[in-house]
């Protein structure tokens, strides 16, 4: 049996908290996801516009506003996932994705506006 390391066992638990509050009922139109978002898992821990695991990407993309390192900073958080910037749930790093394929999510979430 293949052991989990520390942030899989969190996303998991994360995950798990959603379905056991209830959250997942708040599903996001799939239909706005880029195919990368799709292929990735984005939409199991964020939607556009509620808060599921992850912030949604439109408090993402408010919070980042005015930042002209945003998309590197995103960029990096999407690749080495991230600890403590919204709340105690880490982000799973995504580290097979190339830097075409973070420039493309980071520019999407960036572009959602409330």
């Amino acid at each position: 049996m293949k052991k989990w390391g520390m942030t899989q066992r969190a996303w998991a638990l994360g995950v798990g908290m959603a379905l056991s509050a209830g959250m997942a009922a708040a599903a996001p139109d799939q239909s706005t996801f880029t195919p990368l978002m799709q292929a990735n898992g984005c939409a199991s821990c964020h939607s556009v516009n509620e808060k599921i695991v992850g912030p949604a990407f439109q408090t993402v993309a408010a919070k980042y506003a005015g930042d002209k390192d945003a998309a590197a900073s995103l960029m990096q958080s999407i690749q080495n996932g991230s600890r403590g910037k919204w709340g105690r749930i880490p982000m799973p790093a995504h580290p097979s994705l190339s830097q075409a394929e973070l420039k493309e999510l980071a520019t999407w979430v960036l572009a959602q506006k409330p």
